[in-house]
């Protein structure tokens, strides 16, 4: 069986992202996975990363460590807030996407050492939510691309990373938000097959 970690950021438990985060888990499900699903705030995740200080027998981040480190597949659904995610997300990535988990060094042919890594999930998958026009967020410099891609999954050896962006959600329709939510279950069948 194929394992994926579903990641939900989002405060409000009626929001469109709690409902994406349904049908994601529901269509892996369907697709024979194992979903490991975590709501972050629902679990009052601690964002905050503590440095030397951080715990090192801390269950809950062995728990996600552990689970990180069998998924094939990773899901991050999250709206975005200022062209960013939300701060609880980036402590997620800040405490999980670290030396062992996310990338280990190793010894270069010239004697350096070289940044690799060790995610063995295949691709990622980041569904993001917003109230602005696309356009705006292009003329942004689509942020959460480049955090996404260049900055997290990439180095850490995720070779295949895709984003999907559903806006203006505050003006959305229940039929649009209904055609998102079909679009959403079309998109994990196809990564699903892959």
């Amino acid at each position: 069986m194929k394992n994926c970690s579903v990641i939900l950021a989002h405060p409000d438990k009626g929001s469109f992202n709690h409902a994406i985060a349904e049908v994601v888990q529901n269509t892996l499900v369907l697709a024979g996975y194992q979903v490991f699903f975590h709501d972050l705030y629902e679990e009052q995740f601690n964002p905050l990363f503590m440095g030397n200080r951080e715990s090192k027998k801390d269950d809950q981040i062995e728990a996600y460590s552990q689970e990180l480190s069998q998924s094939s597949a990773i899901v991050i659904i999250h709206p975005n807030w200022w062209g960013q995610p939300p701060a609880i997300l980036k402590g997620w990535v800040d405490r999980l996407f670290r030396l062992g988990v996310a990338y280990r060094y190793e010894q270069g042919s010239n004697g350096n050492m070289i940044r690799k890594g060790a995610l063995p999930a295949q691709q990622a998958l980041i569904i993001n939510t917003a109230n602005v026009p696309i356009e705006r967020e292009h003329q942004m410099g689509n942020t959460l691309e480049y955090i996404w891609k260049e900055c997290t999954f990439e180095p850490c050896g995720v070779p295949h990373v895709y984003r999907k962006s559903f806006t203006p959600v505050v003006t959305s329709t229940l039929d649009q938000r209904q055609a998102w939510l079909k679009e959403i279950e079309e998109i994990i069948q196809r990564l699903s097959a892959k």
